[in-house]
């Protein structure tokens, strides 16, 4: 038999399925739908995290439970040379860098002493007014111009002012979020993400870039493709 606050969220999803509540409207207050479902509030607010869990409503502190528009879905590509990245419409970023010593974990991913002057840079791409993904690249302080302004500015002065990469390190797993993460992506701790580290090596073997992404399960694919040499074969006599 299912238990209260399942069969509260089961019908709260039948009613979103049906159209009841639309995307992007409010649901009813916490109290309201408590009083409506007659049990505690704890009890419905563990309802509506299993709907929040799942992507299908969003809690905005402040404003309420609201439900989700459909999710755009974004293809991570392996591969690719750095982790500076566009967003193209409709999702938007935001892009915020400071200047830190390196600590661990950062001292293995970089390969730098404790202590080396790193530049860290957050960027959060945006959905309308819903985070979609949440990326922390970690720089050497010398290979980071002064005056940072877009990440494709960025990404075009580190192409000529290192040498060329030799190699792209990515490691990618499914994990729950940690809080903080939970917190930036407004999502549920219970919704598993996709968490992808990278690491860029430039021809002389030096760490230039390492980058940290975090994309929630419910909008992130990732697709790797690996290219083999063909080599023509002569017929057997």
């Amino acid at each position: 038999m299912p238990s209260r606050r399942q069969s509260i969220a089961d019908d709260l999803r039948r009613q979103i399925a049906a159209g009841h509540f639309k995307a992007g409207e409010r649901l009813p207050s916490e109290a309201q739908l408590a009083a409506h479902y007659t049990v505690s509030t704890p009890t419905l607010r563990n309802a509506l995290a299993l709907l929040q869990g799942e992507g299908l409503v969003e809690k905005i502190h402040g404003s309420g439970n609201f439900v989700r528009h459909p999710r755009r879905r974004t293809t991570y590509t392996g591969g690719l040379p750095s982790a500076w990245t566009t967003p193209s419409a409709p999702l938007r970023s935001t892009v915020n860098a400071r200047h830190l010593r390196a600590h661990d974990p950062l001292t293995t991913l970089l390969n730098v002493a404790r202590g080396t002057s790193l530049t860290e840079v957050l960027c959060v791409t945006h959905e309308d007014r819903s985070p979609h993904s949440l990326s922390r690249i970690y720089i050497p302080r010398d290979l980071v111009p002064d005056g940072m302004s877009t990440p494709a500015e960025v990404a075009a002065h580190l192409t000529v002012l290192r040498p060329p990469l030799a190699e792209v390190r990515e490691t990618a797993c499914s994990r729950l979020p940690t809080p903080e993460e939970a917190t930036t992506l407004r999502i549920g701790p219970s919704l598993a993400v996709l968490s992808i580290t990278r690491v860029a090596i430039d021809t002389t073997g030096r760490v230039v870039e390492a980058a940290l992404l975090v994309y929630p399960g419910d909008r992130a694919d990732a697709l790797f493709i690996t290219t083999h040499p063909t080599e023509e074969r002569t017929p057997r006599p």
